[in-house]
């Protein structure tokens, strides 16, 4: 009993020096990690609930914007917020509900957690604190692959969950050109087009930093002094390694076949999937090529695209990769271009809004309602049923609606 006693007295000391140091480590940070671009998903947030999920693919962001909220509403030097990353080897021996229990001893008031996923037991433990720890707030960070409701039970009908995205073209149009555009929906930017684009082309000439965008603008790591393509390579095999095969637990011999895929879909994008030559491609059963692409959408390395009134576990009409960025390095010269327009559409509007493969000439169809032909410049008759996304047009007119305004959707 009094080696127990010891060894309590011993864990209460180190998780309090432990304590410390993070936040040491939280000031250091809120001084040295800024957002160059206000994201719109701080004011999405209801900021009132006590226990929040930021999911987001790696490379979007998440860690800085824990930070941002930090810094925005408690400051540096407020010990009643706290950020702390669960890869630090600490949590290899103790748990969160210890630390979060110190935390609230001194005051704490809201710990933001990052890198759940590399805790064992994450999801009941938040829960333990969520039921005990009433007064404590917590906003935790995780793979775009977590299902946080469907696959961890123990905090259905408590977490909020939220998407962290890459940069729209407006957010890096902001950052780029020092401009402060708002955001515009869908049903604004259908009705008050030719206005808005004149308004901004008024301002700037955004079809300047277009292709800039398309190439590298929608992972904030193009503001490193580092060679963005392998940057990016080395992400989207990270997301690989660790967003799906690690969290989805599939043994790490199967990674030459997801990457495999990956380039197979990648060359070929946007593409109607023969899952039939694809599971000879990489050696595996239909069925397991069909949960693998789903995979890789989870990651926000693809997006599938199903005919209307369809969902997974059918087959997608088409695969498209998640955004453009992701379409350079794989074959930095030979990209198609109109699956760079299609694509670059197809992700703008995926958030908010429910995308299926096209009727009538159109590459998509909207919320089930409008139709989109996406095209480098208008050919041949316009037709009054379609509305047209145009590449090549600065401002439009009627149903003819510049590509590059579609960026300011969020």
């Amino acid at each position: 009993m009094a080696n127990e006693g010891f060894f309590l007295l011993l864990q209460r000391k180190i998780i309090k020096i432990v304590v410390e140091s993070f936040y040491r480590t939280h000031n250091y940070l809120l001084e040295h990690t800024s957002s160059p671009v206000r994201r719109l998903l701080m004011d999405e947030i209801d900021w009132n609930d006590r226990l929040i999920g930021i999911k987001g693919s790696r490379g979007v962001g998440k860690t800085t914007f824990l930070l941002e909220y930090a810094r925005e509403f408690f400051g540096r030097d407020n010990r009643a917020c706290l950020y702390i990353n669960l890869n630090h080897l600490y949590f290899t021996a103790c748990s969160i509900i210890d630390f979060a229990a110190e935390f609230r001893a001194k005051g704490g008031k809201v710990l933001l957690i990052d890198q759940v996923f590399k805790y064992p037991g994450w999801s009941r433990e938040l829960r333990f604190c969520y039921d005990r720890f009433p007064d404590l707030k917590i906003v935790f960070s995780g793979s775009s692959v977590m299902r946080l409701k469907e696959e961890n039970p123990d905090l259905s009908g408590r977490v909020v969950s939220y998407n962290l995205r890459g940069f729209s073209f407006r957010e890096y149009l902001n950052l780029a050109a020092g401009a402060s555009f708002p955001v515009y929906s869908l049903d604004e930017l259908l009705a008050r087009h030719q206005i808005i684009a004149e308004s901004v082309c008024s301002k700037i000439k955004p079809m300047a930093f277009f292709q800039d965008y398309l190439h590298h603008g929608y992972y904030p790591f193009f503001l490193e002094k580092r060679n963005f393509s392998e940057n990016l390579l080395k992400t989207m095999n990270m997301m690989l390694e660790v967003d799906v095969l690690y969290i989805k637990q599939i043994e790490q011999s199967y990674l030459p076949k997801l990457r495999k895929l990956l380039y197979l879909l990648a060359i070929s994008a946007p593409c109607a999937p023969n899952v039939s030559q694809l599971s000879k491609d990489i050696e595996t059963s239909r069925a397991t090529v069909t949960n693998y692409i789903k995979y890789l959408t989870d990651a926000r390395l693809t997006n599938m695209l199903y005919n209307e009134g369809e969902a997974f576990p059918k087959k997608p009409a088409k695969v498209y990769m998640h955004n453009t960025n992701l379409m350079f390095p794989i074959r930095p010269s030979d990209v198609n271009l109109q699956a760079i327009r299609e694509t670059f559409f197809y992700n703008m509007l995926h958030k908010g809004h429910k995308l299926s493969a096209g009727l009538k000439n159109a590459h998509f169809t909207v919320d089930g309602i409008q139709n989109f032909r996406i095209e480098e410049a208008l050919r041949g008759r316009n037709n009054p049923d379609l509305y047209y996304a145009i590449e090549k047009a600065e401002t439009g007119e009627d149903n003819i609606i510049p590509l590059w305004l579609f960026g300011f959707l969020y």
